[in-house]
């Protein structure tokens, strides 16, 4: 069991093979031309553990798992004795330290028989995906899921990216195949350890190998706190290669008499100990010693975390390309041995599953390696009179710091408790995913196909209520320096994205039908009925919690508009911001597109049901198969339907056209305008849907030089609001500018001319108007 915690760095060189110097306290600064030496040295050790990883499998079928275990800590020990002479170099070794030693070797064994006990249920590639992490990625996948320092977004991305790969392994990876390739659980149960181990796996009610993703898990959490902890020992005894020389020694002693029990005991299945020689010499070579010393080396000669960075890459690349095509002759020879030829096609199986979690964990690793980049987000914003730069840290560098995740749900699930939408959505959703599990579980439990299948389908349908959720969640998330507007307008993209979702299941399910009309298949309608009616009743209680959403107006909100009026007069011109006004009352014109994409989706749920009901009736009292298709065909088109004009709206605002429902108040609004005394015109009006309760907008206004442009600025603010508009930019720009810039340029009377054109503006009959 390898240990990378370098006190050699802090300790001082400790004899032969101390791979960088002395006494400083961090990594040694090495130019570049001379830092590519040590990454290519660690790249090729990292791909020569691989090739000793998928060797170790071959042997621990053939040897029990402890007498593997011994001979590697046997040959560790030998080496490392040998070569460091712990007794003889550095300070003697204490009593109260050897009983530190001690514990240090028991812990190594036992978390050395976790790692490769899910070696044999998981096979080398999985087992190098997920044990094969450095300690510093492990240290910042904990501390964003159980502190609130977690390193911003990035680290939480690289997080998720994890748990998505661990996830993966779990769900996704091919149980036929793997059962293949291990003949266990019988053939294996050959102690009582191996007994015990895989009684614990079988208590989880998992396969094997995901038994041993579990295991392996554990395995590396417990790793990464042993080296964590081990590291003021090392300091202690003189240096890490002193203590993993003399604890590889203590752990030979310790399983020496279980080695001796188990010689006694259990019969053996290696037929010639002397050819194995070669592999465990391969295996103690390139697991155990050449990876601790390379790695020792390279956290002294530069960053631990670029050390996790290069190291990561070319092992998880390497157990890819090994698991595609491993063969060796020793492997064959072990094969024979072991009598399992016929596995050779299915020896190391590389499933969709294993892929995706391997470009997943190379992704966390990289970012979860990567240093923290906080204090850097400060803008600066000029010097003192001493020449001291200053920094502004306010806004973004504050929002953007991270939270745990339990701390993060337990926030999210406040948030959708306090607002009346997502409320219902995730209500709405516990409700489909316990109506779901029941499904599931009642037909495995009849091992019924058609509940099983209709089980799924809800599970694939409770996604939109997710991202629907996710959406309600967002939009009241803060506004940020780069997101100045803030997250409102997600609403608008769920709801265009599940439109989308609504239209390409409408389409499949009409091509579907089209076929069926053609040569009706017969159907087993048992079980049909009362899953849909139970459907249908869980789908009525959504259509009931989200009619609402969908009315003639599609009908959100918009009362009273709040909005903070200011005017900044320069020399020739002003500029007033008027803040984010927000409507919230009853009775409105908004559009929530996000809750009319639910609610789609509950009623397209709801008309399934009622389209299976009414076919399972007429499959089974008249036989009329075809009754199906035809259902299915109806309810195609009537979801098809109704989600083009949701579709439609959210495609407005997306491209900022002119609210429709607004057209005609902003027309009045803008004759009302030209007529305030004082202003001589206006130019460049805009004004588009943001979000459900948003409408922006912005104009320029040209007034007389002697008015008060704070009264105009009022006047023309409260007019605009009057039509809905309660997000309003208005520039003012006043008569002296017109001649300035006649000064300046002759053509600039072109611009002037245009500008009074605005008195003549021409409406299409549609309401929209050009210049």
């Amino acid at each position: 069991m390898e240990e990378k915690y370098g006190g050699d760095v802090l300790a001082g060189p400790v004899g032969g093979g101390g791979g960088g110097g002395g006494g400083g306290l961090g990594p040694v600064d090495v130019p570049s031309a001379r830092l590519t030496k040590y990454i290519v040295l660690l790249c090729f050790t990292k791909f020569l553990k691989a090739v000793g990883l998928f060797e170790s499998y071959d042997l621990l079928k053939a040897v029990h798992i402890v007498q593997f275990i011994f001979i590697l800590k046997l040959g560790t020990a030998f080496f490392m004795v040998l070569f460091q002479k712990p007794f003889s170099s550095g300070k003697s070794i204490t009593k109260h330290q050897w009983i530190k030693i001690f514990k240090h070797a028991v812990a190594g064994c036992i978390i050395s028989l976790l790692w490769f006990f899910g070696l044999t249920l998981c096979g080398p590639l999985r087992t190098l995906l997920l044990f094969e992490h450095s300690d510093i990625v492990v240290i910042s996948l904990l501390s964003v899921l159980f502190t609130s320092s977690g390193g911003g977004p990035a680290k939480t991305r690289g997080a998720a990216f994890f748990i998505i790969a661990v996830i993966c392994l779990l769900l996704f990876d091919n149980d036929d195949l793997m059962a293949k390739m291990a003949e266990h659980p019988e053939g294996h149960h050959d102690s009582a350890l191996t007994h015990m181990l895989y009684t614990a796996i079988a208590f989880l009610g998992v396969a094997d190998h995901k038994g041993g993703v579990l295991l392996l898990v554990l395995a590396l959490c417990c790793k990464v706190g042993f080296h964590t902890a081990s590291r003021k020992l090392s300091i202690d005894v003189g240096g890490s290669k002193r203590l993993q020389a003399l604890s590889h020694l203590v752990s030979v002693l310790l399983l020496c008499p279980w080695v001796i029990v188990l010689s006694v005991t259990t019969e053996s299945k290696v037929e010639s100990w002397f050819s194995l020689i070669m592999p465990f010499t391969t295996v103690i070579f390139f697991v155990m010693i050449l990876d601790f010393y390379v790695d020792s080396i390279c956290s002294v000669k530069m960053e631990v975390s670029k050390c996790a960075r290069y190291g990561s890459f070319p092992i998880f690349i390497s157990a890819l390309l090994f698991g595609n095509f491993w063969t060796h002759p020793i492997t064959d020879q072990l094969r024979a041995m072991n009598k399992a030829a016929h596995q050779e096609s299915t020896e190391h199986v590389l499933s969709g599953g294993v892929v995706v979690s391997a470009i997943f964990f190379i992704l966390s690793a990289n970012i979860l390696s990567s240093p923290s980049k906080r204090g850097q987000k400060g803008t600066l914003i000029g010097y003192s009179p001493e020449g001291t730069p200053l920094y502004n840290f306010m806004g973004d560098a504050f929002q953007h710091s991270s939270q745990s995740i339990p701390r993060f749900i337990k926030e999210s699930l406040k948030q959708i408790l306090e607002e009346n939408d997502s409320r219902q959505i995730f209500y709405f959703l516990c409700l489909n995913l316990l109506f779901t599990f029941v499904e599931l579980f009642y037909g495995v439990l009849t091992n019924s196909l058609g509940l099983i299948s209709d089980g799924f389908h809800m599970l694939f349908d409770c996604s939109a209520l997710v991202m629907g959720l996710f959406a309600a969640l967002m939009s009241r998330w803060k506004a940020t320096r780069i997101f100045s507007y803030g997250y409102g307008r997600i609403e608008i993209l769920s709801g265009f994205i599940n439109g989308l979702f609504l239209m390409v299941i409408a389409f499949f399910v009409f091509m579907e039908s089209v076929a069926r009309l053609i040569d009706p298949p017969e159907l087993d309608t048992h079980m049909l009925t009362p899953v849909s009616v139970g459907g249908l009743i869980v789908n009525l209680i959504g259509i009931c919690a989200f009619s609402h959403a969908h009315n003639h107006n599609h009908g959100a909100s918009q009362g009273s508009c709040h909005s903070s009026d200011h005017s900044h007069s320069h020399h020739m011109h002003g500029h007033s911001d008027h803040g984010h006004g927000h409507s919230h009352g009853s009775a409105g014109r908004g559009m929530n597109a996000n809750m009319r994409g639910v609610f789609l989706h509950v009623l397209a749920d709801t008309l399934g049901s009622i389209g299976v009901i009414v076919s399972t009736v007429l499959i089974e009292q008249f036989g009329w198969f075809i009754a199906d298709p035809l259902c299915s065909l109806f309810i195609a088109v009537l979801i098809f339907l109704s989600v083009v004009p949701l579709i439609k709206d959210a495609c407005q605002v997306l491209l900022l056209r002119l609210p429709p429902e607004y057209e005609k108040e902003l027309h009045v609004a803008l004759e009302k305008i030209q007529k305030i005394e004082g202003l001589i015109s206006y130019r460049d009006p805009h004004f588009w849907r943001h979000s459900a309760s948003v409408v922006a907008g912005t104009i320029h206004i040209q007034v007389t030089s002697d008015v008060l442009e704070q009264r105009i600025v009022q006047q023309v603010t409260g007019i605009l609001k009057d039509a809905g508009v309660n997000n309003l930019t208005i520039q003012v720009e006043k008569e002296a500018y017109f001649q300035h810039m006649s000064g300046l340029s002759t053509g600039f009377h072109d611009v002037l001319a245009i500008t009074k054109q605005m008195e003549s503006m021409k409406y299409y009959k549609d309401g929209t108007y050009i210049m």
